[in-house]
């Protein structure tokens, strides 16, 4: 069966693929256009696995909360390039992703991927192939995190950084404008602050061992007498504190109040109390190995 530039562009429009797969597919296919998108479908699983060992240190993080505010997901999607978080195909399917947590709470990335995404009769993972094929990069969902309860959110730098924050109220607190403002602050304080632990009694005793080590030896070498050195120790184990744990850090849109007192605050105007249980700051490729290409290079390949 023949086949013209149009059916060319029809498949092209109906798949994302681009015109020489296209052409190739439907040639392939004598003409078939339903053959055509089971070809490039077939080709794109083979094209995921070729690309699944690329590293992909970009993308973009999210997040999101329900209409009630009982319900939040951060989530992390990694691409090849920067270029490709900005592509609309790719932010569909992270916001995909994160509705499909939200709805199915998947215990882990492998569970996700084998979940029926939202809106779609597809599994995760096949619509996963399927975009590493349109968009021609290595796309791979790293990590999530789902709270139940009131919870807030914020994203920052178009998905450089994402926040989702866990609170105990009551109801009747949580449901005003006010609690809503708060809990963005406390997310947006969380993403410029950089928190490593929610309290003092969530630091591990060996982090703390760690720095009572270190900070000992900076005070003995430092020729102080051995009988105040633990008492220079501690006031420096409170600065770690102060530093590393979110509640007691100085709140970012007022210094005079640390974290855990604006919520004492707030929450005193509100007509109750209001705690910070948990959080999950999530940034774009922390920690990961990152791509070093050369551009110029890639020019001069592609011009040969």
């Amino acid at each position: 069966m023949a086949f013209t530039a149009k059916d060319v562009a029809a498949l092209r429009e109906k798949t994302g693929c681009g015109m020489m797969d296209c052409k190739k597919a439907l040639t392939a296919s004598d003409g078939d256009m339903d053959k055509a998108i089971d070809f490039l479908r077939e080709k794109g699983l083979a094209a995921a696995e070729k690309k699944s060992s690329r590293i992909a240190a970009e993308g973009a993080t999210y997040a999101c909360i329900n209409a009630e505010g009982t319900v939040g997901v951060v989530i992390e999607v990694n691409a090849e390039t920067d270029f490709v978080a900005k592509n609309a195909s790719f932010q569909e399917f992270v916001s995909v992703c994160a509705q499909t947590v939200m709805e199915q709470n998947p215990a882990d990335v492998e569970a996700l991927l084998a979940c029926t995404a939202a809106g779609s009769n597809e599994t995760v993972d096949a619509i996963l192939k399927e975009k590493i094929l349109t968009i021609g990069e290595n796309i791979k969902i790293r990590r999530f995190k789902r709270f139940e309860g009131f919870v807030g959110s914020y994203i920052h730098a178009g998905g450089k950084i994402s926040v989702l924050v866990k609170f105990d109220t009551t109801p009747e607190i949580a449901a005003k404008d006010e609690f809503k403002i708060f809990a963005k602050d406390i997310a947006m304080h969380i993403a410029a602050a950089n928190p490593g632990y929610l309290n003092k009694d969530t630091v591990p005793a060996d982090i703390i061992d760690h720095e009572k080590k270190i900070l000992t030896e900076q005070v003995v070498n430092s020729g102080k007498p051995a009988n105040i050195a633990e008492k220079i120790v501690m006031g420096r184990i409170g600065k770690f504190y102060k530093e590393n744990c979110l509640v007691e850090q100085e709140f970012v849109k007022d210094p005079d109040y640390s974290v855990q007192k604006y919520a004492d605050k707030v929450g005193a105007d509100l007509g109750g109390k209001i705690a910070i249980v948990d959080f999950a700051r999530f940034e774009k490729g922390e920690g990961l190995e990152k791509r070093s290409d050369n551009f110029a290079d890639e020019v001069a390949s592609m011009i040969k």
